[in-house]
């Protein structure tokens, strides 16, 4: 897996800074009693045209016949607590390669309960996990890369830790001394009680069912997320001498490369490390930043278009522009004729220091979905992805002359202004940063005189930003002969 391919030279908006002030540090149904996940503000952006909102007018601003393109990646407890020697750190599990291998981030813990940046490395290099397990450095993701680097995660070490710590399902997560009954002695990398001051496993427990999925799986989507499993990749995943894999890039018209789909070595058809899984579900916390307030149950970093998939694979960090979305609220938009075609795009650790583009990420856009998509770009509706994540999956998935293939594999596109997009019409994400590549793809769906104009009102009316904060809404500018409803045009 290398870095991801075609940044653009070209240089996002970044004639302004966000306050401290505007860093949303808790979510929004912690601001206030009686407030919902929905109580957020909506910025909407029609050209250079801006309009103030709260999220709950969504399903008003849309028109029967638009569709919402949604991420089903649940969000992992993915920071995990762990030593190198004597010195406690934080490891981010970024993303699982085909390998079996995980590109990792370490982190220093603060005295606030969140981390600071570190290098990581060097190779050979071991962290200790709770559980016994082991973490092995293997070789940074990319030449030059001193952040997210390949680990492959062992057993324990000594001869009677396999049985005394079952690395499968339920593991043995005391961090005492010897075992006294036994007289045996700790095993050989297991973490003290210092290495593993995460949060309760109860509290994890409690928040990872999440908002209810099932009135989203009963009525607001024509296209069956266990299409994935039909969808045709149109990319090799194999290895290459380094560990990487390019899928053939045909240019377009205007020179642009075809994103290549890229992995790491898939020599080792290894399962999921189901002992890591299991470590993660019991003494994993969710990623969290410095801005934010307090640790929160995984639940808070729930969407409700969230599903478990199989193989336990899922995001890092949450596809946080769907967050606002209740069942409520999904049901509201389906009753006035919004459609919904959920795809899946795996999301691996942002950089908060860096601002690096995204790495190659796994993605699936299932047959079904690809059906609808072509199907409302056939007819009048618009394609409004909700979230940076269902732009690459579905750009990823369109071919040069704008149809979109069911497709699965790794993504390393970067959609820049001069890539362009082929089938977003639309975008609803949250506010990102000046130093964002994000905001080079939100260029390419609107120009750069509308985001620029978007995110001055934002900051002249106090919006918040981050993962907790609100939401801009993209939309098409509307030509003087476009009707104007209060409501869905039907």
């Amino acid at each position: 897996m290398t870095p991801a391919t075609g940044v653009s030279s070209r240089e996002p908006v970044r004639a302004w800074k966000v306050p401290e002030e505007l860093s949303a540090r808790v979510p929004a149904e912690q601001r206030g009693a009686g407030r919902g996940r929905d109580d957020v503000r909506l910025l909407v952006s029609r050209g250079t045209e801006v309009s103030h909102h709260t999220f709950r007018e969504l399903p008003r601003l849309l028109r029967a016949g638009d569709l919402l393109v949604v991420n089903t990646s649940e969000t992992l407890a993915a920071a995990v607590d762990g030593r190198i020697g004597h010195a406690r750190v934080v490891v981010h599990f970024s993303t699982r390669g085909d390998d079996g291998r995980w590109a990792v981030e370490l982190r220093d813990p603060d005295e606030r309960g969140t981390t600071r940046a570190r290098a990581g490395g060097p190779a050979g290099s071991e962290v200790r996990l709770p559980g016994g397990l082991r973490l092995v450095m293997e070789e940074p993701l990319s030449p030059g890369s001193g952040r997210l680097w390949w680990a492959r995660v062992g057993g324990p070490l000594g001869s009677g830790c396999a049985d005394r710590h079952q690395a499968v399902g339920a593991l043995d997560l005391s961090v005492d001394g010897p075992d006294t009954e036994s007289g045996a002695e700790p095993c050989a990398g297991g973490a003290d009680a210092e290495g593993v001051t995460g949060a309760s496993a109860d509290a994890v427990a409690e928040g990872t069912t999440g908002a209810s999925t099932g009135a989203v799986a009963e009525g607001t989507t024509g296209a069956s997320t266990g299409a994935v499993a039909e969808g045709t990749t149109g990319a090799s995943t194999g290895a290459s001498a380094k560990g990487t894999t390019e899928a053939s890039a045909s240019a377009d018209a205007g020179g642009t490369a075809e994103p290549s789909v890229a992995g790491p070595d898939s020599g080792s058809a290894a399962g999921p490390d189901s002992g890591l899984l299991g470590l993660m579900r019991e003494r994993g916390r969710p990623i969290r930043y410095s801005y934010t307030e307090r640790d929160q149950p995984l639940s808070v970093y729930q969407t409700v278009f969230a599903l478990p998939s199989a193989d336990g694979a899922g995001s890092a960090e949450m596809p946080s522009a769907a967050r606002p979305f209740t069942v409520g609220l999904v049901t509201e938009l389906v009753s006035r004729g919004v459609q919904i075609a959920p795809i899946s795009l795996h999301t691996g650790v942002a950089s908060a220091e860096a601002h690096e583009p995204p790495y190659p990420e796994r993605f699936a856009v299932p047959e079904a979905s690809a059906r609808l998509i072509n199907a409302v770009k056939a007819g009048d509706g618009r394609v409004v992805a909700v979230g940076t994540t269902a732009v690459r999956a579905v750009e990823s998935a369109t071919d040069a002359d704008g149809v979109v293939r069911a497709r699965e594999g790794w993504t390393d596109l970067v959609v820049t202004p001069e890539r362009g997009v082929r089938v977003v019409d639309g975008l609803l994400t949250g506010l990102h940063e000046p130093e964002a590549s994000h905001l080079l793809m939100l260029e390419a769906v609107a120009g750069r005189a509308a985001i620029s104009r978007s995110y001055d009102e934002a900051l002249r009316g106090l919006y918040l930003w981050h993962e907790f904060g609100d939401v801009h809404l993209i939309l098409p500018a509307e030509s003087p002969h476009t009707e104007r409803c209060s409501s869905n045009c039907w």
